[in-house]
């Protein structure tokens, strides 16, 4: 049984995301324990205040846009700004080259952690 909401779960996830690499809604609503939720990812990402601590802007969607761009223009700017300040790179079409920075813990690495949430 989880010891956390769905919404804390996924904050904890995404606070593992090391600097300089992201991941997708998906894939951290697979990791989260919450698999095909991702839309539950977004909206609690959506959902933070916006002096946190939780690294929302290392999270894009499943082919590496920046999906805040549908929200706010001034938020993909910002999003796209902290992963350049940390060294992600964007394809010609501003795509983030998940080939290259996407977050993949090692599984039973990942397994350990998992269990304690």
């Amino acid at each position: 049984m989880p010891k956390l909401s769905k919404q804390a779960r996924i904050y904890a996830v995404v606070k593992q995301i090391p600097v300089g690499s992201v991941s997708t809604y998906g894939d951290i609503a697979t990791l989260a324990g919450l698999p095909r939720h991702a839309r539950l990812v977004g909206y609690s990402l959506q959902a933070l205040i916006e002096q946190t601590e939780v690294p929302w802007h290392r999270v894009v969607n499943s082919q590496g846009q920046l999906s805040l761009a549908k929200l706010s223009l001034s938020g993909a700017d910002e999003q796209r700004e902290r992963l350049l300040q940390e060294g992600v790179e964007f394809n010609a079409l501003g795509y983030v080259l998940l080939k290259q920075y996407r977050w993949q813990p090692h599984p039973l690495a990942w397994e350990a952690f998992i269990l304690n949430l």
